[in-house]
């Protein structure tokens, strides 16, 4: 557990909080993810790991990740709405990016919609560069998805 200020953590994510992160999922996209996506990934994905933003009591956001060997990606990232603009994201992203290296990730992709260029400019932040377009990616509109890279 760490903490990013004096009511809000960051930890790994535990089944008990999968109601919690089924709400930021679902108000967060279009296409969310199902609940048993996220509980096969948590208690049967060796590859996986989740971490949740938790702000007092309640779960505001958090990333998901798969990493194979020394590359990793990142399945799944969100802040819930109503936290959204607070600089949460930046923060997650940080978290999750030292969490990788711990592990002994050399490397991070990513797939972000096209019109997503709010979560782009946070991916350049930290370095991603777009390497791709993996085209209708997304189901449930067709929209191309921007692959991103980095070497951590």
């Amino acid at each position: 557990m760490r903490k990013i200020s004096k009511d809000v953590i960051v930890r790994r994510m535990t089944y008990e909080d999968l109601d919690q992160v089924m709400e930021v999922e679902n108000a967060s996209f279009t296409a969310p993810w199902k609940e048993e996506d996220i509980t096969h990934d948590l208690i049967n994905n060796p590859f996986s790991d989740y971490l949740v933003m938790e702000k007092g009591d309640k779960i505001i956001g958090y990333v998901g990740t798969w990493t194979v060997v020394e590359a990793a990606q990142i399945t799944n990232i969100a802040i819930h709405p109503d936290e959204r603009g607070q600089g949460y994201s930046v923060q997650l992203f940080q978290r999750m990016l030292k969490y990788l290296r711990l592990k002994g990730a050399t490397e991070l992709t990513l797939e972000v919609r096209e019109s997503n260029h709010v979560a782009q400019r946070l991916y350049e932040r930290f370095g991603m560069k777009p390497v791709g377009v993996r085209k209708n990616y997304y189901q449930d509109d067709g929209e191309d998805a921007i692959v991103m890279w980095v070497e951590l």
